[in-house]
């Protein structure tokens, strides 16, 4: 699924980009925006693939918004003037959709967008690793990850978010066994249905619980207990 947003002053146009979203069997609707300043605080907690935007808006225009972005998603940009065609291909948008917008063309832009994205994913596995770190891929880039810097990886439905030492979280979307498969069992272990910990950053067990940092608790579910126990048991000091 992709997961893409969209960006519109005006409330019945994001009405009808929401309902060819909602129709679109491949797109996942993370949200709706009447504001670039909107989007930027949806933005900062939700991974985002695709933005629709539209070029006219008030205080920052769509080109402005995405101009601004660091690491951008992929971009269809909206507009009533053909004009700001050529200027948004300048920013790597993979198309725009002229208004009035027809189911048609939207599907068109979105498989554009599909089919931009079916190539990245027949280009590289979706994650690799060795024995000191793994690359994985998060919001249009791959990533390496060391190993010894990860404290635990946390499910969050389709994605998993990869916590790590003095670093922001890294959301990527795997599942919790494909990337359990690549970590080595003698570093990390899973403990519940949504948490892998690294074995060598555990200091603190409170009443089954994992502490981190003193204020991350991660709970030793019962179907994980038994190795889990073992493992403490044959590294407890009597």
């Amino acid at each position: 699924m992709i997961r893409c947003i969209a960006i519109d002053d005006e409330p019945l146009a994001l009405k009808q980009i929401a309902g060819y979203m909602k129709k679109t069997p491949f797109l996942e609707m993370a949200g709706l925006c009447e504001s670039a300043l909107q989007a930027i605080e949806l933005m900062e907690n939700t991974v985002v693939d695709l933005m629709f935007v539209d070029v006219n808006m008030p205080d920052l225009s769509g080109i402005e918004f995405v101009k601004s972005l660091e690491n951008p998603p992929k971009i269809v940009f909206i507009t009533a003037y053909s004009e700001y065609a050529l200027e948004g291909f300048r920013v790597d948008a993979i198309d725009y959709l002229l208004k009035p917008i027809g189911y048609g063309d939207f599907l068109k832009s979105a498989n554009k967008v599909k089919s931009w994205f079916d190539a990245q994913y027949q280009k590289s596995d979706e994650i690799r690793s060795n024995k000191d770190f793994l690359f994985i891929k998060s919001e249009y880039k791959i990533l390496r990850i060391n190993l010894d810097e990860i404290k635990y990886i946390e499910a969050m439905s389709e994605y998993v978010r990869i916590h790590s030492i003095n670093s922001k979280p890294v959301m990527t979307q795997l599942s919790m066994k494909s990337i359990e498969e690549q970590l080595p069992d003698d570093r990390f272990m899973r403990v519940h249905r949504s948490f892998i910990i690294n074995l060598s950053k555990i200091s603190v067990i409170e009443r089954n619980r994992i502490v981190f940092d003193g204020s991350v608790y991660i709970p030793v579910s019962e179907q994980y207990k038994p190795r889990f126990q073992e493992y403490i048991d044959k590294n407890f000091l009597t």
